[in-house]
């Protein structure tokens, strides 16, 4: 499984990553931002940014490309899809619309055409034809200060340690996105903390999936359940509705017929 390495401590914030994902993915730069666009600029005609973190720092934001994904496993139509190689595409041939995917995403990422007549859900889908070409995401290939490597998830890993390893006190002692809600593609390392990327306690270690799975599995027996509850209860009132009908009628049975209209009067 491929992966990225993003060194927070090398970058200027010059865009250029911004450009060249752009033009890639011919997406439209001019487009003025709608008031559903997040603070971080992130649309479905930007899908990745740099935004400012603490101390200054500038810190690119797109797409984490999940080692298990939250937006791929509530994705009823399977719209969004894990890759063998490893980036988590989009096709919009398969998708409904229900934006599940969008409020599954522990960080945020994907973004809604809000202002188009056919929408689909937009992101950063790691340049995967380009991969397949046997080529390097644009990004990688169009930044100046080496802030971004890529290759297998391990050597990148292997890369990521080697780095703090040589330069002690540089970063600090973590690896953002190796273990986060089961680790991530996109690996960050820095000298100030990334909450910003929601990189932070609350996501936990074990992947979102494991979590819906866990409840989804009981979907059946529950809805069995209820069935049988409802088939239940449904039996109960109608008998008690016919017990009072039958009631009702022995009532009215048991009442003395009025007298006609000639008895007499004193």
């Amino acid at each position: 499984m491929i992966a990225m390495l993003v060194d927070v401590t090398r970058c200027i914030g010059c865009f250029q990553c911004v450009d060249a994902c752009a033009e890639e993915n011919r997406l439209d730069k001019e487009v003025a931002p709608l008031p559903q666009h997040a603070p971080d600029d992130l649309s479905a005609e930007r899908w990745t940014t740099v935004v400012e973190g603490p101390q200054g720092r500038q810190v690119r934001k797109f797409c984490r490309h999940c080692v298990d994904p939250a937006c791929v496993s509530v994705c009823p139509v399977g719209a969004m899809q894990k890759t063998p190689e490893g980036p988590v595409i989009y096709d919009s041939s398969k998708c409904l619309g229900c934006r599940y995917c969008m409020m599954a995403c522990p960080f945020g990422i994907p973004r809604y055409e809000w202002d188009s007549a056919s929408p689909r859900v937009r992101k950063c889908i790691l340049c995967y034809p380009r991969l397949q070409e046997g080529k390097i995401p644009a990004c990688v290939e169009a930044c100046p200060q080496e802030v971004l490597a890529f290759g297998e998830r391990q050597e990148i890993l292997a890369l990521a340690r080697q780095r703090q390893s040589k330069n002690p006190g540089k970063y600090l002692d973590q690896i953002f996105g190796e273990h986060e809600v089961g680790g991530t593609s996109i690996l960050y390392l820095s000298d100030v903390p990334l909450d910003l990327l929601s990189f932070h306690g609350a996501l936990g270690e074990k992947a979102i999936p494991e979590y819906s799975w866990s409840w989804l599995n009981k979907v059946p027996s529950v809805s069995l359940g209820m069935a049988g509850l409802m088939t239940g209860l449904f039996w109960i009132i109608g008998r008690r509705m016919s017990a009072i009908e039958k009631t009702l009628a022995k009532e009215q049975d048991d009442q003395p017929q009025a007298q006609g209209g000639n008895g007499e009067q004193e």
